[in-house]
């Protein structure tokens, strides 16, 4: 493609809204710091607006390597500190959304279904494929129907299983029965999610061994003829049917810039969009709590809520360790979907990639959040939160009559010392290090980075590697859903020489083909 031609096509995804001018967050044009001892030669992509590979290093840095795979891409890297690929794995398709290194080396991939029958929004997947070291697929499983679909992440657990997030499809008629605002309602009804725990049956089957459903939490003050009426701010345990209270999420410009970089599908249109009605796109797991955390967009809210319960508690109000069945335990970031507080009282916009700190590492069991910082009332910036839950002795979340969840600040956070400088409106994702750093994926720029506790930063690397799937809505760009940092003494690499590829992956121009 001439570069003529690219810079016109991104001079009009620039163009599509106030919201999304800030997209690529300062970094073009920005200066850096070079360090050809650490990376093979950087190369020059988008028109030269943007160096690419490894742009600053230091000895600050930890050890170690990153895993992603590009939203348009067929191929699942993984690169060491010096920006160099040393681990490829390939796929028929473009991810949906997450990547995982599992202990004995295989690569756990979501995969986007072409085709898929109902459910077209962001963070579609549809298929979860499991691939040897060597490349070997070894399971390959579909949810993909007219009731349900698999997206945005999943979750491998220590006994073999899998968690996952997929959409369920209610008719417009049983959402409005349930107690929803039928100007909220389009004809593609309402997509709520649920959590499903599926023990793989390889090659190609799966047995949903655990589920939660987000449709049996439910309550409304809408109308007291219909179902799940009560006091919102009586239950913050439950899920106001309502509290996105959104009419539309997208113009058509924007809906054609997401269609663009990747993250939604060709078919995707405003009503799937309202649809969508949780938009939960991260799930983690503590396994010392038998705790599941959930990153629900729309509510601007993480939620947590207890694993511990057989699917009979999960559907109703008790049982489990917690004693409460499948009701939230813990919820924060937005009191007003609660009705426990007021527009300036909300900590979350937008968020993605909850997950609580391991073990061992700084801040152990404290969560960290990605915070995208859309509809700020500050402005739109980025930053990356800590908060550290109130939980008590009883596993229980400490919440007063009629208040909002604590804690009431973040216990760490991290913004750039321009803070409109660094914002990244969708995906992206953020995870502690051993070493007190924090390591950062600004996805729409494909831009990788390491932190300190004070905010430097000591590693900085844009992501080279376009995509290579079909995309008929756009030219691929450079987008990355979410990094996994993987360290040198991680099991996975355990008698293992890695060495770069030789010759390295090409990188490739937007519009180009592998194929």
């Amino acid at each position: 493609m001439d570069a003529t031609r690219y810079r016109g096509i991104l001079k009009k995804i620039f163009g599509c809204s106030v919201l999304f001018m800030s997209l690529f967050g300062g970094s073009f044009g920005s200066t850096h710091e070079h360090s050809n001892s650490l990376a093979r030669e950087p190369i020059q992509s988008i028109g030269d607006m943007q160096t690419r590979g490894v742009v600053r290093g230091n000895g600050g840095a930890s050890q170690g390597y990153i895993l992603f795979s590009p939203l348009l891409s067929t191929t699942t890297y993984l690169i060491d500190r010096k920006g160099r690929v040393v681990h490829t794995w390939e796929s028929e398709f473009a991810p949906g959304a997450s990547v995982y290194l599992l202990d004995n080396g295989h690569l756990l991939r979501c995969g986007r279904q072409p085709d898929v029958p109902i459910f077209h929004g962001g963070g579609e997947g549809g298929r979860i494929q499991e691939f040897t070291w060597d490349g070997t697929l070894v399971w390959d499983w579909i949810l993909a129907s007219k009731e349900r679909l698999q997206h945005h992440d999943i979750e491998p657990l220590p006994n073999g299983n899998v968690l996952l997030i997929s959409w369920e499809r209610k008719s417009s008629e049983q959402t409005v029965r349930a107690g929803r605002n039928p100007n909220l309602v389009s004809s593609a009804g309402l997509w709520p999610d649920c959590i499903l725990e599926v023990q793989p049956h390889r090659p190609n089957e799966g047995r949903i061994v655990w589920e939660w459903h987000l449709w049996d939490h439910m309550i409304q003050d809408y109308d007291p003829n219909r179902e799940n009426y009560g006091d919102v701010s009586e239950h913050p345990e439950l899920i106001d049917i309502n509290g996105d209270r959104q009419l539309d999420r997208s113009s058509d410009e924007q809906l054609r810039r997401l269609k663009a970089l990747g993250y939604v599908g060709s078919a995707t249109d405003a009503k799937d969009l309202r649809a969508d009605f949780a938009h939960t796109n991260s799930i983690a797991y503590n396994p010392r709590l038998d705790q599941i955390a959930l990153s629900v967009l729309t509510f601007n809210e993480i939620w947590i809520i207890d694993h511990s319960t057989t699917t009979k508690e999960a559907a109703g109000h008790t049982g489990g360790r917690a004693g409460r069945g499948g009701d939230l335990l813990y919820r924060w970031g937005n009191p007003k979907t609660c009705h426990r507080g007021a527009i300036e009282n909300q900590q979350l916009f937008a968020q993605h990639d909850a997950r609580w700190i391991p073990d061992g590492y700084p801040g152990a069991g404290n969560i960290l959040v990605f915070n995208n910082g859309s509809d700020r009332l500050a402005g739109g910036y980025s930053s990356v939160i800590e908060i550290r839950p109130p939980l008590d002795a009883n596993w229980q979340y400490s919440i007063r009559a009629r208040k909002r969840f604590r804690p009431d600040e973040p216990v760490w956070e991290y913004t750039a010392p321009n803070k409109r400088s660094f914002f990244s409106d969708f995906i992206s994702g953020a995870q502690r290090l051993a070493n007190g750093n924090t390591f950062i994926c600004s996805g729409p720029q494909g831009r990788f980075f390491e932190v300190t506790a004070k905010g430097d930063i000591v590693w900085e690397y844009y992501n080279p590697y376009s995509g290579d799937a079909p995309n008929p809505a756009g030219d691929p760009p450079y987008s990355v859903f979410r990094t996994e940092h993987i360290p040198p003494d991680h099991p996975a690499l355990a008698n293992r020489r890695l060495r770069p590829l030789d010759p390295q992956p090409p990188h490739l121009e937007p519009g180009a083909s592998r194929r």
